[in-house]
C-alpha cells in the first residue's frame, strides 16, 4: 500500500506492508511555493492580513516525486502495490471548473482564485456573520459545531470569495476540499468524502444549511451548495481506480484501488489503532487536532464538530483543536532568541529548539513566574475565534528566552486540558489520550503534557501517522480488510502509557493551570484583541 500525506509545507509518501503495517520506505517532497501569506507567485500581487494560500501544482509534484522515491527507498516493485490512499490538511479548499481545473491556473493574478489553506483566517468576519445569523434563526446544525463555525471552513471562505471577488465566485463551478481534488486527479472521478463534508462543510443529517439560510446571508449566495458534493463517499471506500495519467506521475500500476479522500488528523486515528469509543488522538505538529470516536451524541461547547461516520463508520466522530502549537514555538525561536543562544546551540550540536528545551527542562515548575495564552494563531477550541492573539504575563527584566519558551509549551498543554475537560463536562468521556505528530519527538514536552493533563499518554508507533493511516484506508478500499477497525488493529500501532504523570508535578501544574484559566476567561470575549487587530489592519492598509 501507498499512503500519501499532504501537509502544510510538504507532502510525504510511505510504502506500507498490508499484513502488519510495517513501513518499508518513504520520501518527502517540499512544496515549492510553501505557504503564500504575503504575495502571490512573482511578488507583484500582495495579500491582506491573515491570508494563507497554496498551489495545486505543489500537490501534484508530491505524486510525481515522493511516490516514486518512496518505492525506490523501500525496494518494492511497483507491481506489488494494490492501492493508494491520501490525506490532506482541512479545510484547505479551492475553486475549480467543472472538469477540476483550478481557477488559479486560469486567473493567476486573482488571490481568490488560489486554494485557501486551512490557516487562512481572513474570513473571520464572514464566519462571524454566519454564526450570528445561525444563532438568531436557531439553525439546528449549529450545536453540532459547539455553537460556532470557524473562519477556516468552507462556508466562511466561500462567503468571503462571494463578497470580495464575485467574478471568481461565479466562475467556480466547484468549491472542493483539496482532499477530494487530489483523489479526482488520481481517478478522473469527482468524489466527496463524508469527513470533510461533515466537519468543514456543515453537512448534517443528510444536507447542508438551507437555501433560506443562505438567502438570509445574501440573496446572491443561494446556490452555493450546488458547488459542493451531495453524494458523499464513506471513509475507507473505493473512490475509483488509478488512471493512466496518474500512473505515469507515480510509477504505480494503472487500475489499482484509490481510497476515498480523508483529513490528516482523522486518518491518523487508524494509524494509532485508536478508533474505538473514548480514545482521543492528539495530532501535534504546527497545530494540534484532537479527534475521538464515541457511541454517544452530545453537544460539546466550542468543538469543531461531531459527525456521524466522521472517523469510522457507525460511530460519532468528534473533532476539536488548537490553531497554533508547533507554529508558536517556531515563531518564538525565529523571532525572539538572541544570536548568543543560536551560537551556543550550534556549539553543542543542537538545534535552537533542542537547546531551549534543555534549559527549560532544568527549571522547577513555576520558577519562570510566567503564564501565557496559546492564541498566537487564534483559538480553534473552545472559543472558536481566530482573531484572538497571544498573551504572556509576568515578564520582568530577569526573564530569559528559556523562561518564555517553557511558558509557551505549558500554555499549549493547558489549552489541551481545557479541551479534554470540556468534552468530559459535556458527557463525552476521554478514556485514553493518544499522541501523534512531530512533537512526539520531544520527550520533555510529552512528559509536561502528561503532568498537566494528569493522565497517561499513549504514543503512536509511527513517525508518519497520517501517511500510515491513509495506507490503512487504502487497504480497506482494495479489499484486503473488511473495515477500518480490523485494518487498524492489524496495521496500526501505539505504545500504551508511554508517559505517566508525576503526582507532585501535576499538583504544581494545577496552580499554574488555575491562573491560565483566569487569564483565558478574562480575555475570552476578545474585545481588546479585536480592537488591536483593527488598529493593526488600518495601519497596514
Amino acid at each position: 500500500m501507498i499512503g500519501v500525506d499532504f501537509g502544510t509545507l510538504s507532502g510525504r509518501a510511505v510504502v506500507v506492508r498490508v499484513e502488519d503495517g510495517a513501513e518499508l520506505g518513504g520520501a518527502v517532497h517540499e512544496y515549492t511555493h510553501r505557504v503564500m501569506e504575503d504575495t502571490l507567485p512573482g511578488g507583484e500581487v500582495r495579500l491582506g492580513p491573515d491570508w494563507a494560500l497554496q498551489s495545486p501544482r505543489d500537490w501534484c509534484d508530491v505524486l510525481r516525486h515522493a511516490v516514486p522515491e518512496a518505492l525506490a527507498a523501500a525496494g518494492v516493485p511497483a507491481s506489488q502495490v494494490i492501492g493508494i490512499g491520501t490525506d490532506f490538511t482541512a479545510c484547505t479548499v479551492l475553486p475549480a471548473t467543472a472538469d477540476g481545473t483550478p481557477l488559479c491556473d486560469l486567473l493567476p493574478a486573482r488571490p481568490h482564485a488560489w486554494p485557501k489553506l486551512w490557516k487562512h483566517h481572513a474570513a473571520q468576519p464572514h464566519a462571524d456573520r454566519i454564526n450570528a445569523l445561525a444563532a438568531e434563526r436557531g439553525e439546528p446544525w449549529l450545536p453540532r459545531y459547539g455553537g460556532k463555525i470557524s473562519s477556516e471552513w468552507e462556508f466562511a471562505k466561500g462567503l468571503q470569495v462571494f463578497q470580495e471577488d464575485i467574478e471568481v465566485y461565479h466562475l467556480a463551478e466547484r468549491w472542493i476540499e483539496a482532499a477530494d481534488w487530489i483523489v479526482w486527479q488520481l481517478t478522473g472521478v469527482e468524489t466527496r468524502n463524508v469527513c470533510t463534508a461533515g466537519y468543514k462543510g456543515v453537512y448534517q443529517d443528510g444536507g447542508y444549511p438551507s437555501e433560506e439560510f443562505l438567502a438570509a446571508l445574501d440573496p446572491g449566495f443561494t446556490g452555493f451548495t450546488g458547488k459542493l458534493g451531495h453524494e458523499l463517499s464513506p471513509l475507507g471506500g473505493l473512490a475509483g481506480r488509478l488512471t493512466a495519467r496518474a500512473a505515469g506521475w507515480t510509477g504505480l500500476p494503472e487500475g489499482i484501488a484509490v481510497a476515498v479522500g480523508n483529513v490528516d488528523a482523522h486518518v491518523t486515528a487508524a494509524a494509532a489503532d485508536a478508533v474505538r469509543p473514548g480514545q482521543m488522538v492528539a495530532i501535534m505538529g504546527t497545530s494540534t487536532c484532537h479527534v475521538m470516536s464515541s457511541d454517544r451524541l452530545a453537544e460539546v461547547p466550542g468543538m469543531c464538530g461531531v459527525v456521524r461516520d466522521g472517523i469510522v463508520p457507525g460511530l460519532w466522530g468528534y473533532e476539536a483543536g488548537q490553531s497554533g502549537v508547533g507554529d508558536i514555538f517556531a515563531w518564538f525561536a525565529e523571532t525572539s532568541v538572541p544570536a548568543s543562544y543560536t551560537e551556543r546551540a550550534a556549539g553543542l550540536g543542537l538545534t535552537v529548539h533542542e537547546y531551549l528545551t534543555s534549559l527549560a527542562a532544568e527549571q522547577r515548575i513555576g520558577a519562570h513566574g510566567l503564564v501565557a495564552l496559546d492564541w498566537h494563531n487564534g483559538n480553534r477550541s473552545v472559543l472558536v475565534d481566530h482573531n484572538l492573539s497571544g498573551v504572556i504575563v509576568g515578564q520582568t527584566l530577569a526573564t530569559r528566552p528559556e523562561d518564555v519558551y517553557r511558558a509557551l509549551i505549558e500554555a499549549t498543554a493547558f489549552g489541551a486540558r481545557v479541551i479534554v475537560e470540556t468534552f468530559e463536562g459535556s458527557g463525552v468521556p476521554v478514556e485514553e489520550f493518544v499522541v501523534a505528530g512531530g512533537l512526539l519527538r520531544n520527550p520533555f514536552l510529552m512528559q509536561l503534557y502528561a503532568d498537566v493533563l494528569r493522565r497517561p499518554l499513549s504514543a503512536i508507533g509511527s513517525e508518519q501517522g497520517p501517511a500510515l493511516g491513509s495506507a490503512i484506508h487504502a487497504a480497506v478500499a482494495a479489499g484486503a480488510y473488511d473495515d477500518i477497525t480490523k485494518a487498524s488493529a492489524a496495521m496500526g500501532k501505539r505504545t500504551m502509557a508511554a508517559y505517566v504523570p508525576d503526582d507532585a508535578r501535576a499538583d504544581a501544574y494545577d496552580r499554574l493551570y488555575a491562573e491560565y484559566r483566569r487569564l483565558h476567561d478574562h480575555f475570552a470575549d476578545g474585545e481588546l484583541m479585536h480592537r488591536l487587530r483593527a488598529i493593526r489592519d488600518e495601519a497596514r492598509a
